[in-house]
């Protein structure tokens, strides 16, 4: 096949575009530029995109002998990821950049400019593996649970994952990855993995977010909407939280209290105690299969609510507003705007955003 390898400068991404080549494909690689002034150095694991990740994409294309290019793809993450995190915010939510990255600007803007180009799929590094079910292709696991991506890829559609190839799905651990860039002679062998927001390197997203929506006072409740302290931007907070509350009430009975909600129309945070933070059911509107979708409107599976979590058993049910999930535990410290990733077995069936969820703890309990 004709590959287009998706070089991100780091170990995963050079070590798959090395197994495509070696596999006997016609590889190319390309390195991503998300943003026009990107940073020139990373700071450990801190940050990606920088101008040393597309260096060392560059040597790592050099050593397997491949053509490399550079696409400015800035400005499609300002305005679907950048701008979406933003928007999210705002509205309340708790986004996921990554999970728009990938359905956005890796399969989306970037699959459909490789196939414009003639290119059959796009490889990348991540952790999942692809399987030709009785129903057509199938995303699942990867082999390694400890470094499994499918989560982040639960966006990706039926069209999409016929054009995409990840060689590490099956790869027993990240430690085999690493020793094979070193006998390849990869200088990204021992290169740290990116954590945290690409575009907020430092970690400090209150203070970005404040930097780009301004600050507005605004006040913290109970659960009974009696004041308990202020704030300078709901946006700056999110369900679960416990620090950085700033209360001027303590609870009643000398526990920490949680953000349990947040208003933005009312400039307003929500909190409570942190049962309060089980969730007895959560609903969507926007979804997607990856692949074949459910033959039944309702039906038993795992639910995952982020990328490191347990998957818990629930049963799913599709209505004329989307999809609803009651799991068989409740879910702890759900947030509007996160993605529920729906499982059968090792499979991704497909995903949502959350919209609505249902507190298992009545006000007043």
């Amino acid at each position: 096949m004709r590959i287009l390898a998706a070089m991100s400068g780091g170990v995963d991404s050079a070590v798959a575009a090395a197994r495509a080549v070696e596999a006997g494909h016609d590889v190319v690689g390309v390195h991503l530029a998300l943003s026009r002034a990107g940073g020139t150095l990373r700071t450990g694991s801190r940050g990606c995109c920088t101008i040393e990740d597309a260096l060392d994409a560059r040597r790592a294309a050099d050593v397997l002998g491949i053509p490399f290019y550079v696409w400015d793809f800035s400005e499609r993450f300002r305005d679907d990821v950048i701008g979406d995190f933003i928007a999210e915010y705002q509205a309340g939510r708790t986004p996921n950049p990554c999970m728009r990255c990938n359905e956005k600007i890796k399969f989306a803007a970037l699959l459909e400019r490789a196939i414009e180009l003639g290119f059959d799929a796009v490889c990348t590094g991540h952790y999942a593996t692809l399987i030709e079910g009785v129903q057509g292709l199938e995303l699942h696991r990867a082999s390694d649970n400890a470094k499994d991506q499918s989560y982040v890829l639960g966006v990706l559609t039926a069209e999409q994952l016929a054009h995409t190839y990840f060689p590490l799905g099956t790869t027993p651990s990240k430690a085999i990855v690493r020793a094979e860039a070193e006998a390849r002679g990869l200088s990204v062998a021992q290169k740290p993995d990116s954590h945290d927001i690409c575009f907020i390197p430092d970690g400090d997203t209150r203070g970005w977010l404040a930097e780009k929506v301004g600050t507005a006072t605004g006040e913290i409740v109970d659960r009974s909407g009696s004041v308990v302290g202020s704030h300078e931007g709901a946006h700056a907070f999110t369900v679960g939280q416990r620090r950085g509350l700033k209360l001027g009430v303590p609870a009643s009975d000398g526990k920490p209290r949680f953000v349990l909600e947040v208003r933005p129309v009312s400039n307003t945070v929500v909190v409570g105690p942190k049962e309060a933070l089980a969730i007895a059911e959560i609903a969507g509107e926007r979804f997607s299969w990856a692949g074949a979708g459910p033959q039944e409107a309702t039906f038993d599976c795992h639910v995952q609510i982020r990328a490191h979590s347990e998957p818990v058993p629930a049963t799913a049910h599709l209505t004329d507003e989307g999809v609803r999930v009651v799991p068989e535990t409740p879910l702890d410290g759900v947030a509007p705007g996160q993605t529920a990733v729906l499982y059968v077995g090792t499979r991704v069936l497909g995903q949502f955003t959350i919209d609505t969820t249902v507190s298992a703890v009545p006000v007043g309990a």
